[in-house]
């Protein structure tokens, strides 16, 4: 049918023929949505390998259309359905259908994030007894009849080398090439384990995730990812007035969802361990030609001492385990400009869709200005996870600066099931007290957004990511990376998924995790309470970097005036 749309020459029957293809499509999906609902009813009947044993908890709550849920909480487009469907004639326009409506879904008390055992947060835990390791997955079951075959070993691969022959791992991080994951129906066997441990609502604190699905790198370096156009965020101390300043905090913010993506194929990065840290910085426009001519002043403190003042340095440090926090810092010295955010996730099956409810709030702070920038973050969802995954960002978000008064509500539209397109976001900016915006935008947030001035009518380009280049960030070398620094801890598994041995990979992320184990285990034992490094608690309010600019600078300023003649009288 797709083939036959594209062939169409009549822009009005190709235009038809699109919407009919759309549908069809849609149907599909709503197909195998039912075919995975029958799965979960089966297995909850009658477990493979006595996998799953159905709801634990009698507290489970149904949550219905018109339920009150947190405005950073939405059901997942394929959970959502006619609670009353119209009746439709031969003559009722496929386009003019309504949108489908949420139904019931189970939303358990425990999530992802909020478990007790320490054997919860990993993506890898020990095999379960009649289940044994394919070739091409952490783990596989057999299908109900004639048993499955799984796909065949993938063709080795040659790994990056150094002269000595050793695996080169620092090239190996900066290799972005990604193998496909391909149709998740050539993991058969393993979905049909997968499937095993779920059901609609579900958290997924308990359920395997096989190998071949991970990212070669850690959530650490997915957030730092986030700041790969690094001069759109210190642009912002260089606009003149609050409505713009406002503005170029949006332009960096919803570049940045894009930047921290490296493909479009839905990919989970490592669980970071606890105590993990990855620190980085980048070069800006015209600042690196500079720093190669001239001799290279460092910083000597910050979350990367060996970087200069005019380098936008990060960190990142997971700072707790139950539930699991990340918490990281940027900042760029000469600009007085510095950003610090804490995040933990909570993870919900959904039918077709694995969905994420990203808690916790970022914080844009300009020195010298003395204006704060305080965020929140959206949803993320991977889609179509039976067939070829995707991610999907929604929900509601806002930018709001107490100083100024301005705000900026930010819309991250799903897909409906029925027509519409991906990855949509609209976003209006407020003066403080007015309730006409003085700034709107909308597009797409990893392709092309548009904005536009209420007064002058004027229009604009927000980002165009075609166009726009991202900035490699400096990493340490492997070698001189301390234990626990995220890619010296992940190296072999990293290498192993380069080499496509999810076996390996496997092993190597299970001597990880059950080291992670002996570690608490000990702990616990001697009454040990972790300390984390580099960032603290703050009450109700997260978390903070222990050594921000602004307290160097304001160390600096008083060692300055204790130093004066003045201050020494």
């Amino acid at each position: 049918m797709g083939t036959r749309v594209t062939e169409l020459a009549d822009p009005l029957a190709k235009n038809k023929g699109q919407v009919i293809l759309d549908h069809s499509n849609a149907m599909l999906d709503n197909i195998k949505h039912s075919i995975v609902l029958l799965q979960i009813a089966k297995n909850t009947v009658n477990p493979v390998n006595g996998v799953y044993q159905g709801p634990t908890s009698l507290s489970q709550t149904h949550i219905k259309e018109g339920a009150e849920l947190s405005p950073r909480v939405e059901l997942g487009a394929e959970c959502r359905e006619l609670s009353s469907p119209s009746p439709l004639t031969p003559l009722t326009p496929l386009e003019h259908i309504d949108a489908p409506r949420a139904m019931s879904l189970l939303v358990p008390d425990t999530s992802y994030s909020s478990s007790e055992g320490e054997d919860d947060f990993y993506d890898a835990d020990d095999e379960p007894a009649d289940v044994e390791p394919g070739p091409s997955a952490s783990r596989t079951c057999p299908a109900e009849g004639a048993p499955e075959p799984d796909p065949a070993p993938p063709a080795a691969v040659d790994l990056p080398r150094t002269r000595d022959g050793e695996i080169d791992y620092d090239a190996l991080y900066e290799d972005e090439s990604d193998s496909d994951l391909g149709s998740m129906e050539n993991h058969g066997s393993v979905i049909t384990h997968l499937l095993s441990q779920v059901k609609i609502g579900m958290d997924l604190t308990k359920v395997v995730l096989p190998t071949f699905i991970l990212e070669r790198r850690s959530l650490l370096e997915m957030y730092a990812d986030s700041f790969a156009y690094p001069d759109q965020f210190v642009k912002i101390v260089d606009q003149p007035s609050p409505r713009e300043r406002m503005v170029q905090v949006v332009r960096w913010y919803l570049s940045s969802y894009h930047a921290g993506r490296k493909s479009q194929v839905a990919k989970k990065p490592y669980n970071p361990i606890l105590g993990e840290i990855f620190r980085c910085y980048w070069e800006l426009d015209g600042a690196e030609q500079h720093n190669a001519t001239a001799e290279k002043q460092e910083v000597g403190d910050g979350p990367v001492p060996w970087c200069s003042p005019d380098q936008l340095s990060f960190v990142a440090e997971q700072v707790s385990h139950h539930p699991p926090i990340s918490a990281f810092y940027a900042e760029h010295v000469n600009k007085r400009i510095q950003f610090e955010a804490w995040v933990w996730t909570k993870s919900k099956f959904l039918g077709l869709s694995i969905g994420v409810h990203n808690i916790g709030r970022g914080v844009v702070t300009l020195l010298e200005l003395g204006e704060q920038y305080t965020l929140t973050f959206p949803n993320g969802y991977g889609r179509s996870i039976l067939t070829v995954p995707w991610i999907e960002l929604g929900g509601s978000v806002s930018i709001e600066c107490q100083q100024t008064g301005h705000k900026a509500n930010i819309e991250f539209l799903t897909k409906p099931f029925y027509g519409g397109k991906k990855h949509r976001v609209t976003c209006e900016v407020f003066g403080a007290g007015d309730k006409k915006p003085y700034y709107t935008a909308s597009g797409e947030w990893n392709s092309r957004m548009d904005g536009r001035w209420t007064e002058s009518g004027r229009t604009e380009v927000v980002f165009e990511v075609s166009s726009m280049k991202s900035r490699r960030k400096r990493v340490a070398s492997v070698s001189r990376q301390a234990a626990h620094e995220s890619r010296r801890v992940w190296r072999h598994v990293t290498a192993a998924l380069r080499a496509a041995d999810t076996d390996a990979a496997t092993a190597a992320k299970r001597t990880l995790e059950q080291a992670q184990r002996d570690a608490a285990k000990r702990r616990l034992d001697t009454a040990d309470k972790w300390i984390t490094q580099l960032f603290s608690p703050k009450g109700e309010e997260g978390w903070e970097y222990n050594e921000p600019l602004s307290k160097r600078m304001e160390a600096k300023t008083q060692n300055k005036s204790t130093d004066s003649p003045e201050g020494a009288r």
